[in-house]
């Protein structure tokens, strides 16, 4: 008889029956903290504990009484879009205080409370930490002032805590993303490419101040996502004499027939010697050096505004349901841990060695140790820099390496947004590698028809934020055309290829691979990025553009929900793009707070539409005023959206009234979200550099020749790394005639969609977290996270 798998643990063994489990949020707001507040609600019902809110912080849990208050399902509704915290936030003085700190675990006492759920910054976290370590002494001195009895003492003998990071400023070591970090790039991405409409109209420079006191994260990242001249970040200041790089920069810039400049400068800048450098310092030097009409724009509160992204949702509410596992595993014995990601995998991490690290990074700061303090951040933190100076600061010819090389890079596929920014970086890397950098328009049909021209340092610039496909993109396999192709890429010189698409472009290379046997023309070094908003490609957890897809899809589903508000009691059916891929319909769906996703891969029948029909209807009966089902394009060729709407109006009859929506292209369009710019950017730089060791490692006697499988790879990212794979190894892992790969990593998370919309089902909680050690280097390669 087979043996059950251990490791597989569904969390019915896990009940929450008689414990209590309290959520606040605390010290500054960031969007997705409702996000994690509904989670963590939603799971800690669903497995039988009695859940609170606790009202403003630790000034609720202070002051106790009304800001205490136990939870309900419906509660948490309708507040997954909304920006801020409903629960309210306030920093607190007292709970600083002993005092205030017995206050605080008399009113917990009171209602049975011994599970806490902290969503805040290192200062709330480290503030739980030490109440808990307080604990006992605490309810000893209540039993002393005789206001608990004494064998509360040991009923409540416990307290847990798990935390999750909530700042915009992404400034807590051993997360790679924190809650609101993402939408807080948003803001300003939205506001920098407004900006730059208008900089360009009047040949203006803009210098922008972004949030970030002790990290520059937020500067950085927009500055990388949106190609900024210069930035400013408080944890590595420029070297001395910097104002006149600065402006020779910005000079030459313009020199090249750019017509405007944008800075971007961390609020707590400062120089070598800890000057502070000011958004207005900047603007007077450029003025007064350069002359340049200057305008500064203060972005301020604007970042911790508005809704949150679709990954602040995503993040938030897998991180909500990973805190109340983690409770329900906990021992008295187990320290309090913050639950995040690592990559695109959940992790536990001991709070209290997030918070050191933390702190350390502001010593090393303090003690203007730069260089640690970058380390000291992470080795993403550490990439995005490197990565920025390598794109923003163009090299003098005379120290550009000669490697006499032709690189040739093309899109293959649909258009994904964020494919120019990957462009974009490959072509700079390339060109600071030493190699000639060509751009092939329109795919493969280009290709085979001879469109190809070499493709310069500035021809690409501003390109980061652009959507759709600047090159151009075909659908077209090169299959029928290999001869064309290979004479085009001898006449041309071609050494290296670059190929920027989707579930086309890993055909493309397949076939090309099986070419080398007749042409030598492609014994070279090929390298496939994955860019499609379906997110079907093998050998990757994500596409370049998929986040923006999603993002669309989310905000149409939020605007969608809210034409319903007021009016009578509505579901709306809206079906979504992605070929037989479910991942948009899926993860869209846990973004919208979708009530149910239908895609191919998960099979249903009429029986499971009855079901979720009556679950409608149920649910309908209580205060839910509006119902959200989303299904994939491709899910079911019978059960169509139009059927499905038709079953939903006819079975809904009486309780709500049905509506359909078809989102379709809209999908494909806009400017790609910072997430799809920098993924880009980053992976492509990464590429490009791992075809510079190739074609060294390949040239031989004169000419470069690669056969080997390792020489045509697809650069994806699995769990924590990216990882360049051979595209004749993923073979086996792909389903050719649906498009899809065998097995999806998403597919685990389609459970917690159906828990938070109060199915019962199974969750899998093998892949859950483990608590780990918080490592100052992780392993190479795990920078590659969701979290860029």
């Amino acid at each position: 008889m087979a043996q059950p798998d251990t490791k597989k643990i569904f969390f019915e063994n896990l009940s929450g029956a008689g414990k209590a489990i309290a959520v606040l949020t605390s010290g500054g707001d960031a969007q997705g903290m409702n996000a994690a507040v509904r989670a963590v609600v939603r799971m800690g019902l669903y497995v039988g504990a009695k859940v609170y809110f606790i009202h403003e912080g630790y000034q609720g849990m202070v002051d106790g009484g009304e800001n205490i208050k136990e939870a309900t399902w419906e509660s948490v509704s309708s507040m997954l879009q909304v920006g801020g915290t409903v629960i309210g936030s306030a920093r607190c003085k007292e709970f600083r205080s002993h005092e205030g700190r017995l206050k605080a675990a008399h009113n917990l006492v009171l209602q049975g409370i011994t599970n806490l759920c902290v969503i805040g910054g290192d200062g709330s976290l480290t503030g739980a930490n030490l109440f808990k370590e307080e604990w006992s002494g605490l309810l000893t001195e209540l039993v002393e002032q005789d206001l608990i009895e004494a064998d509360a003492v040991q009923k409540y003998s416990a307290l847990h805590i798990v935390g999750m990071v909530g700042s915009i400023d992404n400034d807590f070591c051993g997360t790679d993303m924190t809650i609101g970090t993402d939408s807080a790039l948003h803001r300003i991405i939205e506001v920098v490419d407004a900006i730059m409409t208008t900089a360009q109209s009047h040949q203006r420079t803009f210098v922008l101040e972004v949030m970030g006191r002790h990290c520059g994260y937020l500067a950085l990242v927009s500055a990388l996502a949106c190609g900024a001249d210069w930035v400013l970040i408080p944890e590595m200041p420029p070297e001395d004499g910097w104002e006149d790089k600065m402006c020779q920069k910005l000079s030459a810039t313009r020199s090249r027939g750019t017509r405007l400049n944008i800075i971007i400068v961390a609020e707590g800048s400062i120089d070598r010697h800890g000057k502070p450098i000011t958004s207005g310092l900047v603007k007077d030097l450029v003025v007064k050096c350069l002359g340049f009409d200057t305008r500064v724009t203060i972005l301020g509160h604007v970042q911790r505004g508005g809704t949150p992204s679709a990954f602040d949702r995503i993040l938030a509410s897998r991180m909500g349901v990973e805190a109340v596992l983690a409770l329900l595993e906990t021992t008295a014995n187990t320290p309090a841990c913050v639950v995040s990601l690592c990559g695109n995998q959940s992790v536990r991490l001991p709070l209290m060695e997030c918070v050191q690290m933390t702190q350390e990074v502001q010593r090393a700061m303090d003690g203007k140790r730069f260089e640690e303090a970058v380390k000291l951040r992470g080795r993403s933190f550490e990439n995005n820099l490197k990565t920025y100076k390598l794109l923003a600061h163009r090299k003098p010819e005379t120290e550009l390496p000669t490697s006499n090389f032709n690189v040739a890079v093309l899109n293959v596929g649909a258009p994904a947004a964020g494919m120019n920014a990957a462009v974009r970086s490959a072509v700079r890397v390339g060109i600071s590698e030493g190699h000639k950098m060509f751009a092939v328009s329109d795919g493969f049909e280009g290709f085979y028809k001879g469109q190809i021209k070499e493709i310069k340092w500035a021809d690409v610039g501003g390109w980061t934020g652009q959507g759709g496909s600047l090159l151009g993109t075909k659908r077209t396999l090169p299959a029928k055309h290999v001869e064309k192709i290979a004479e085009q890429m001898r006449e041309n010189n071609i050494n290296a290829l670059l190929i920027v698409g989707g579930f086309e472009a890993f055909e493309s290379l397949l076939q090309l691979y099986e070419a080398r046997a007749t042409y030598e023309e492609f014994c070279i070094p090929m390298c496939m990025l994955p860019a499609t908003i379906s997110n079907n490609v093998p050998g990757t957890d994500l596409s370049i553009g998929a986040d923006t897809a999603l993002n669309a899809i989310v905000e149409t589903c939020d605007r969608i929900k809210q034409s319903a508000s007021g009016t009578k009691r509505r579901v709306f059916i809206i079906e979504t793009m992605g070929g037989y891929c479910g991942y948009l319909a899926s993860v869209g769906g846990l973004a919208a707070g979708a009530d149910a996703a239908y895609i191919y891969e998960e099979p249903f029948d009429i029986k499971d539409l009855q079901a979720n029909v009556e679950h409608l209807t149920e649910k309908m009966k209580t205060s839910i005023q509006r119902g959200l089902v989303l299904r994939n394009e491709n899910c079911n060729e019978n059960y169509t959206t139009d059927f499905i709407y038709q079953l939903y109006s006819e079975e809904g009859r009486g309780v709500f009234d049905s509506r359909k929506n078809v989102l379709g292209h809209m999908q494909q369009g806009g400017a790609p979200s910072p997430f799809d710019r920098n993924f880009g950017t980053k992976i492509s730089a990464k590429a490009m550099q791992w075809v510079t060791k190739k074609l060294v490692e390949s040239f031989r006697q004169g000419r470069v020749f690669a056969n080997t499988e390792d020489s045509c790879c697809l650069l994806g990212m699995r769990r924590r790394a990216l990882v360049f794979q051979p595209v004749v190894q993923l073979k086996g892992e792909t389903d050719f005639v649906h498009r899809i790969p065998k097995e999806q990593w998403w597919l685990k998370l389609r459970p917690l969609m159906k828990i938070l919309a109060k199915y019962k089902t199974s969750y899998d909680v093998s892949d859950s977290g483990q608590l780990e050690h918080v490592v100052r280097n992780r392993p190479k390669e795990s920078d590659a996270s969701v979290a860029l």
